[in-house]
Formats: C-alpha cells, sequence, structure tokens
C-alpha cells in the first residue's frame, strides 16, 4: 500500500499566499525525501485559506523545486473548465516532468455557487461530466495525436487520469471508464464503503487499467502525543466549522472552540471523522484500522496544521507508521 499527501496550500492567519506557496514546497520535498508517493494539490475558488486556487500553475511551482515524487491535482474541477485546456495545461506539465503528473478530476465546482457563476459565467443545467471527461481522455491518448482538434503540448502523453468523488455517482462512473478512484474521505466518509463496494464489483478493465485501483483519503495530525495532536487539530477544526456556516477565513493558530456551537462541532466530527490524529502509536493503530477494513490501494493524508515545523513533524511520524504497517504486513 502507497502512502501519499494531499496539500491545499493553506493561508494561516498573519501569512499571505506566498509564504503558502513556498510551504507547500518544503512539505513536498520532505515527502519526497520520506518516500511518499504523490502529493496532490487541490482547486478551490474564494477561499481566503486557501492558495491552491490555480492548480497547475501551483503543480509546477512544486514540481521545479522536487525531483522524484510524483505530482497532480487532486483535483480539477472539471465542470469549471473546458476539457481542451486542461489537456493542454496537463499535457506541458507532463512535457516539463515526465512521469511524474497525475490529473484527478472532480464534478463539484470547488467553490459556492455564485462563485461558480463568476469561473463559468454560464451555468448549463445538463450534466455533462462523463462526456467531459472522455472527451479529455481523447485528448491525452495517442489517438489524439491524429485529431482534428489537439491539445498541443498534451496528445499522446497519456496523463493518468483519476476520477474523485464523495458519493457513489464518481464510483459508477471510474468504475465504467476502467480509472482509478479516489474518495474524499477526508472531509466526506459517510459513502466511503459502499462506493468502494460498487467500484470494486462493477469494474471494467480498460486501457489504463487492468484492475480496480482504489485510494481513500484521511486526515492526518501527528505528534509527540495525543494532547499535542488534538491541540494542533484544534485550527482545522476551527477553520471547517467556520467554512461549514459561511465565515470561511484564514487558517487560525490551535486554540480553544468556544465559538463552535455543540450541534456544529457534531456535524464537523463526523466529516472529519476519518482521520489520524495522535501521538505514533496511535495513528499508526488508525492507519491499521482503515487498511483493514477498507483495503485500500492507497492512502492520501491531508491535514491543515498551522505551524510549518509541526506539519512537517506530522509527515514524519505518518511516514514511520506507514512503514511500520508494511513491514509488519
Amino acid at each position: 500500500m502507497e502512502l501519499s499527501v494531499l496539500d491545499l496550500c493553506p493561508i494561516v492567519e498573519g501569512g499571505d499566499a506566498a509564504r503558502a506557496l513556498g510551504e507547500s514546497v518544503t512539505l513536498a520535498q520532505e515527502a519526497e525525501r520520506l518516500g511518499f508517493h504523490r502529493f496532490w494539490l487541490a482547486e478551490h475558488h474564494n477561499m481566503p485559506g486557501i492558495a491552491s486556487s490555480a492548480t497547475p500553475l501551483a503543480i509546477q511551482h512544486v514540481a521545479a523545486n522536487t525531483r522524484t515524487i510524483r505530482l497532480g491535482a487532486g483535483g480539477i474541477m472539471l465542470p469549471n473548465h473546458a476539457p481542451l485546456v486542461i489537456a493542454e495545461q496537463f499535457g506541458t506539465l507532463a512535457s516539463l516532468h515526465p512521469g511524474r503528473i497525475d490529473l484527478g478530476l472532480g464534478r463539484a465546482p470547488g467553490t459556492d455557487m455564485l462563485t461558480a457563476r463568476a469561473l463559468r459565467r454560464h451555468m448549463a443545467e445538463e450534466d455533462s461530466f462523463p462526456q467531459d471527461v472522455v472527451e479529455l481522455l481523447g485528448y491525452l491518448s495517442k489517438e489524439g495525436e491524429g485529431a482534428r482538434v489537439q491539445a498541443v503540448p498534451g496528445a499522446g502523453t497519456e496523463v493518468p487520469v483519476w476520477i474523485l468523488g464523495s458519493s457513489l455517482y464518481g464510483a459508477q462512473l471510474a468504475a465504467y471508464l476502467g480509472l482509478p478512484y479516489a474518495f474524499a474521505s477526508h472531509f466526506a466518509p459517510a459513502h466511503l464503503e459502499e462506493a468502494l463496494e460498487v467500484y470494486r464489483a462493477t469494474f471494467r478493465p480498460s486501457q489504463w487499467l487492468d484492475a480496480p485501483y482504489a485510494m481513500v483519503a484521511m486526515g492526518a495530525c501527528a505528534a509527540a502525543t495525543d494532547a499535542e495532536a488534538d491541540h494542533l487539530r484544534t485550527s482545522q477544526v476551527l477553520s471547517f466549522a467556520r467554512l461549514r456556516t459561511g465565515k470561511a477565513g484564514k487558517l487560525p493558530p490551535p486554540g480553544s472552540l468556544a465559538e463552535v456551537s455543540r450541534d456544529a462541532m457534531v456535524g464537523v466530527n463526523h466529516a472529519l471523522s476519518l482521520s489520524a490524529v495522535g501521538s505514533p502509536a496511535t495513528v499508526r493503530r488508525k492507519l491499521e484500522e482503515v487498511t483493514a477494513r477498507y483495503k485500500p490501494d492507497e492512502i492520501i493524508l491531508a491535514g491543515m496544521i498551522y505551524d510549518l515545523d509541526a506539519r512537517l513533524t506530522s509527515l514524519r511520524i505518518m511516514a514511520e507508521a506507514g512503514q511500520e504497517l508494511c513491514a509488519a504486513a
């Protein structure tokens, strides 16, 4: 089983986007040193605490400062873009960094509906996501080199395409097209088990993949002790609670959760329940539980921690826990 990293380029209170993008490079370099398989960045818009909105540019920034780790989007929200443009952008990345680029595709807007309208200008009523995915696959394929409309760069690069989701929809589409599948269980774990069952049971081998390949996303906040990890985790809990109540902002330092109501906390705790939070022994047990229950081919770790040194420490602890788990298996 592989371990990977999902980063949102968090902008912390007292910081700015330049600092966030620089810290993402540092995190990716450490992930590469520790042997993590991938480092993905996600598309979000109109969120003061996330700096990865121009995701291909953020990927290029990280790629130029690393050497071997796979990089990609986890993901690009395809309804916001023309498939040809995405094929050209990721074809360019693949040309600059051969064999290192992934393209995860999501169906959600990655923002609120007002911002989605600003991104798309004209909101279509029909759901064209499956057709857009197929169109994008065509642009990246070898057959795309001879088409009347070509992605240049892009045609023939065969950048690996993933379907991302938090419901059965993405699982069904990934299985039907024979693509790898990643479930966003780090913030929406409710349908994880059912989605994996559907994906594996209905998977159809394709030119891209012979057998199902499933990635599970989970939160991660590791520290020397459970108490320290719980304290560091308050930054993400508070940020997520504010987001869900329409008060999105920069990532706050760890501290009190007194402003979060009891009802809101119940919802936040459920949304973030698939997480490894605690000491080295605690996070290893959580990794063991997730691996035994869901049998993922890969786990991708997401953790919004205010202090960069604490983020790096958390990454090192998670890497060691993963190595111990693999050695034991």
